[in-house]
């Protein structure tokens, strides 16, 4: 009975350790996010909204979904394999608007910086001729 119990006790004592390293994030995902996270200056996040789905078009990605209330976008690419990316705008202080890229290669997230960089500087481009009403 008293071996049992210390088992149990030491289970639990290890779940307990193992959700504490679970919930710790480690830096890599600190990294990883700042790569996915980009800041506008901007207030509208419709007009945002609006120029990450376009943005994402003509990257080739169909849109999947989009809610503006929630400010999420998800979009799907066939090139070679299946490219999900799920889009978040929401805002960052009285000024400016945060988006937020996050990019699937079949399972596994992508961590390749190149490829954020790719969808940002079209958002970007995207951004300045939707804020200068250039059609």
């Amino acid at each position: 009975m008293r071996t049992t119990l210390l088992l149990l006790v030491c289970a639990l004592a290890a779940c307990e350790s193992s959700k504490r390293q679970l919930l710790k994030p480690p830096e890599e995902q600190a990294a990883l996010r700042a790569m996915q996270t980009r800041a506008f200056d901007t207030t509208d996040d419709q007009k945002a909204m609006r120029a990450v789905i376009a943005t994402l078009q003509d990257l080739g990605f169909v849109i999947d979904d989009a809610n503006t209330s929630l400010g999420i976008v998800s979009a799907t690419k066939l090139d070679g394999g299946m490219v999900r990316v799920m889009v978040t705008v929401s805002r960052r202080g009285a000024k400016q608007t945060a988006v937020r890229a996050s990019v699937q290669s079949g399972y596994k997230t992508v961590t390749d910086p190149a490829t954020y960089q790719e969808f940002f500087v079209a958002l970007s481009k995207g951004m300045f001729l939707t804020a200068h009403e250039v059609e």
